[in-house]
């Protein structure tokens, strides 16, 4: 029932700007998803790492997808909020919150407890059950503690309420080449280490969750539209400099840079991170900008 969602497209997943009171700043939120919205991204991340959950209040969490769900209604575009833990039973509630409200949840492999991958059928199997949105999952097992390999997550593809896969493994690795080389019906992977984005979509992803989009957007589109159209002499050439601005952006913990920069540009009214992270040095901040400006020179 919930498998006829088709997820391809350049997704951004939104920090979340705070004002110099430290509130989140709501206002600046909602110019910056109408910005990337405007510029090609084809839907929104809401709660995603990026955006910094875990320091929220439930509060803060309900304005941020708020704001986000009416942003992209008004352009027709998809929402994704970010969802689930390592508690089966409470990840299955907060799901059952996004009804009405998101197009589809971004659910981590439990982080830290470290099932067996028949835990994690288990656990995605029980979310799918109580779910009223699709799930796509989000694999990045250098948070979580858990890797999977290619049989589990194609296995992962073929339940019924999962559409796809957000693959962050910190390379393409021979996990992540098996499972593109033979993929479920109806199951698509979206990749999430901005570096890797190229090579993903060479070998069949549809396209990102990209914290890096937030300063490239239509860089970024254009470059899936590349792979897309068979372009692909222009795609290598923009999927190398686009590689170069995630490397820059990711020199220090995410979102730092990326709220840095954007506050340098007066999307954001701060480049504040709620701690344990830190403010990104002005170093890396330079790095990011100058990679930045190097895009805008075509080609």
């Amino acid at each position: 029932m919930l498998k006829g969602m088709e997820l391809h497209g350049i997704h951004v997943p939104l920090v979340t700007p705070f004002a110099e009171d430290g509130e989140v700043a709501l206002e600046a939120l909602e110019s910056l998803a109408r910005s990337v919205l405007t510029e090609g991204a084809a839907g929104l991340v809401a709660l995603g790492t990026t955006g910094e959950p875990a320091t929220l209040s439930p509060k803060e969490k309900r304005q941020v997808v708020e704001v986000c769900a009416r942003v992209c209604r008004e352009h027709g575009a998809r929402l994704i909020v970010g969802a689930g833990g390592s508690d089966t039973r409470r990840s299955a509630a907060a799901l059952e919150e996004l009804a009405q409200v998101a197009d589809a949840a971004l659910v981590p492999v439990p982080p830290f407890v470290r099932p067996s991958q028949d835990g994690v059928l288990a656990h995605f199997a029980h979310l799918t059950e109580h779910s009223p949105v699709p799930l796509v999952i989000y694999h990045i097992p250098y948070r979580t503690g858990q890797p999977l390999g290619a049989g589990t997550l194609r296995r992962l593809g073929r339940m019924p309420g999962i559409v796809g896969a957000k693959l962050a493994t910190g390379s393409v690795d021979e996990d992540t080449i098996e499972l593109l080389g033979d993929l479920p019906p109806d199951f698509a992977v979206l990749a999430g280490e901005d570096a890797f984005l190229a090579p993903l979509l060479a070998l069949g992803a549809t396209g990102g969750i990209l914290a890096s989009a937030h300063l490239a957007t239509a860089r970024f589109v254009e470059l899936l539209n590349d792979w897309d159209k068979g372009s692909l002499v222009p795609a290598r050439a923009l999927g190398h400099r686009l590689a170069a601005l995630a490397r820059a952006v990711f020199a220090e913990p995410n979102p730092a840079v990326v709220k840095a920069v954007l506050a340098a540009q007066g999307k954001i009214p701060t480049p504040a991170v709620r701690l344990p992270l830190l403010p990104a040095s002005e170093t890396a901040t330079a790095r990011a900008s100058a990679c930045l400006d190097a895009l805008s020179e075509r080609p």
